[in-house]
Formats: C-alpha cells, structure tokens, sequence
C-alpha cells in the first residue's frame, strides 16, 4: 500500500481542467479522480491502523487501572493489619513483584 499523500485540499480545490471542444479533457480527470482514489485509500489505512494502535493502548490502559486497584487493594489489607511486617515479608514481596515485572515484558 502506498502511504504517499499525493494531493492535499487545495490542490484540489485550485485544480484547473484544460478544455477541449466537447468539456473536459476525460484522461486528465481520470487522472485526478485516480489520484483522489489512491489518496482515500491511504487515509484510510493510516485511520485503521491508528485505530488499532488506540485499542491497544484502551486495553493497556484498563489493564493498568485493574492492577493499580489490585496495588491499592493490597496496600489496604497491609495498613489495616495487625500483624508486624518483616524483612522476610518484605524481601519475598519484591521477590513477588519482580517476577510480575520481569515476566510481562
């Protein structure tokens, strides 16, 4: 697919037609209408694969907001308890994390 833009909105609208006896010269507005053609045809590739690319970074993004919840979540269950946070504790939950981390990339 050619991602060429070959025309723009005022070469389109400042376009002049030479005319023969009978109008228009056909070959020279096929010729444009061709351009036109290749031109929509480009746009809307480019449209499908930004909107590929938006429902990709849709889908991180709510997969990042179900994360952070589930961070919260556990900073809550960690503040509200009782229970005396060790290194042990705290060197496992890196552990933990890091596996998380490392493993999606």
């Amino acid at each position: 697919m050619n991602k060429e833009i070959l025309l723009n909105p005022e070469m389109i609208y400042n376009w002049e037609f030479k005319v023969d006896a009978r109008g228009y010269r056909p070959q020279e507005v096929d010729k444009v209408l061709d351009m036109c053609s290749s031109d929509y045809r480009t746009y809307e590739a480019i449209i499908r694969d930004q909107k590929s690319q938006i429902d990709a970074l849709n889908n991180e993004v709510l997969e990042l907001k179900q994360k952070l919840r589930n961070a919260k979540a556990n900073m809550e269950i960690v503040k509200n308890s009782s229970r005396e946070v060790t290194n042990v504790d705290l060197l496992r939950r890196i552990s933990e994390l890091e596996k998380i981390v490392y493993n999606e990339r």
